[in-house]
C-alpha cells in the first residue's frame, strides 16, 4: 500500500536530502576509486582503467559520463597524433579531497575487519587521495 503524501513528506524531511545527492553520485560502484585516481592528476582513458583493477571500459566510460555531467570531471581531447583522450576534476571536482581524505580516515578506523577487495584487486597499490 503505498504512503500518504504526508508520510512522503514526514520521511524526506527525515533525510538530509545533501547526502543523499552526494551518495547517489559518488556512492556507485567504481566512482570514489575513479575519483581518488583523478585527484591524483589527469589521466588518459586507458591508464585510467588500469589504475581501476576490475572495471570494465563500458563501466568506467559510463562512470566518467556521470561525474562529467555533475561537472566533477573533464575530457579533453588531445588530437595528435595520435589521439589521445584525459580526464580531468573540475575544481569542484577537487574540492572532494578534504572530504575524500577524512572519509578514507574514518574507514581506516572503522572498517579495518572488512577486506572489501576483490581477487583482480588484489596486490595492487591501495589508491589514496592524500597529496
Amino acid at each position: 500500500m503505498a504512503g500518504t503524501g504526508d508520510e512522503s513528506e514526514q520521511a524526506c524531511s527525515s533525510v538530509d536530502i545533501s547526502i543523499t545527492r552526494v551518495f547517489a553520485l559518488l556512492g556507485k560502484r567504481w566512482t570514489g576509486p575513479i575519483v581518488s585516481v583523478l585527484l591524483q592528476r589527469p589521466v588518459h582513458f586507458a591508464d585510467l582503467r588500469r589504475a581501476v583493477p576490475g572495471i570494465s571500459e563500458r563501466m568506467l566510460s559510463d562512470r566518467l559520463t556521470e561525474l562529467g555531467g555533475a561537472g566533477l570531471v573533464v575530457r579533453e581531447v588531445n588530437e595528435g597524433p595520435p589521439l589521445r583522450v584525459a580526464y580531468r576534476l573540475t575544481p569542484a571536482g577537487a574540492e572532494l579531497r578534504p572530504a575524500l581524505d577524512e572519509l578514507a580516515k574514518w574507514a581506516d578506523k572503522h572498517l579495518v575487519g572488512d577486506n572489501v577487495c576483490t581477487e583482480s584487486m588484489r596486490g595492487e597499490e591501495p589508491l589514496r587521495t592524500e597529496a
